[in-house]
């Protein structure tokens, strides 16, 4: 999924619109160049399109003019008040600013909006994804070290999209309860039949709005790569979560000295020892810590991480 992808909205000219429509298909087919030269004469005209400036920069970055892409991608976001396109991610990834700690609520509500219909299928058949699965079992592994029966009454899903977390959840959960930013996605989560409640908001707000002691385990499936700092959503769990209850959850790895960073894809990566320092910080054990992937990108594996940890 692209930023641009959460912003489509035309110039409000006819014949601009059209341009970059040939914009996109030069692109499509690897013409960057072409696709540059003609982004450039429609911000020339349209200075306030903001998709455009960034769908310019983006073809800026693909033929390797990195200050010219950091300039296309300070004009998208100067024009995108509202965060919807995330520009500043793509100026992270260029190491033009610092990583933010988390992207625009807006972009990731608005991306998942329009993902809603095809999440699904995208998902287990484009993306080859296994992430429930793959935390299920990794709960399950570490119920068995921590010596505690592998059933929670109340769950809290987090990021819960659709509801692909929940249909594993069901297995060994009295209540399960979601959150999501799209409002869409919680549409779909609730035909599942599988929560009890569900909720449109983001995740930290949602466990500091739970009562403390109520779920015994928060799940997370592939959601934290929209978020950067994960040490608030970890207080927040410490907070809420009941004695020796579970924090478990997917994200992607990455093996610099940076805690997060963005990549390519505009998704965040972690690195394990910030993951360790986190969890010390705010009251948790790591019972499980391990290396896997959970879907892929082009038809390779994204490398990426498990972990359950414990309320101390």
């Amino acid at each position: 999924m692209t930023a641009g992808a959460a912003f489509e909205q035309g110039s409000g000219d006819p014949v601009l619109d059209r341009r970059r429509e040939w914009a996109l298909a030069a692109s499509a087919e690897g013409f960057h160049e072409g696709a540059a030269d003609i982004y450039q004469q429609i911000v020339e005209q349209a200075p306030h399109w903001a998709l455009a400036w960034f769908e310019l920069g983006a073809a800026r970055e693909k033929l390797g003019d990195r200050p010219a892409a950091i300039d296309a991608f300070r004009q998208a976001q100067l024009n995108d008040p509202r965060g919807l396109l995330a520009a500043e991610l793509r100026l992270a990834a260029l190491g033009a600013i610092a990583t933010p700690a988390a992207p625009p609520q807006a972009y990731v509500a608005s991306l998942f909006d329009q993902y809603a219909k095809r999440f699904d299928e995208h998902l287990t058949r484009t993306l080859d994804y296994r992430g429930p699965e793959v935390l299920m079992d990794a709960i399950l592994r570490a119920c068995a070290l921590a010596g505690r029966e592998a059933w929670f009454d109340v769950a809290l899903d987090l990021g819960c999209g659709t509801g692909l977390m929940a249909r594993e959840l069901a297995r060994c959960c009295d209540v399960i309860d979601g959150v999501d930013l799209s409002a869409r996605m919680i549409e779909a989560a609730q035909l599942t039949g599988l929560y009890h409640e569900l909720a449109t908001g983001d995740v930290t707000g949602f466990l500091n709005g739970q009562m403390p002691g109520r779920p015994d385990l928060a799940a997370a499936a592939d959601v934290f790569v929209y978020l950067g700092d994960l040490q608030p959503v970890f207080a927040a769990a410490r907070r809420v979560l009941d004695e020796r209850g579970l924090l478990a959850f997917t994200l992607q790895r990455h093996d610099g000295a940076q805690d997060y960073m963005i990549g390519g894809d505009m998704r965040y990566a972690h690195s394990p020892a910030c993951l360790r320092a986190w969890a010390a910080q705010t009251g948790f054990t790591i019972l499980l810590l391990e290396e896997v992937s959970v879907r892929k990108d082009r038809g390779e594996p994204v490398a990426g991480l498990v972990c359950v940890a414990i309320r101390d």
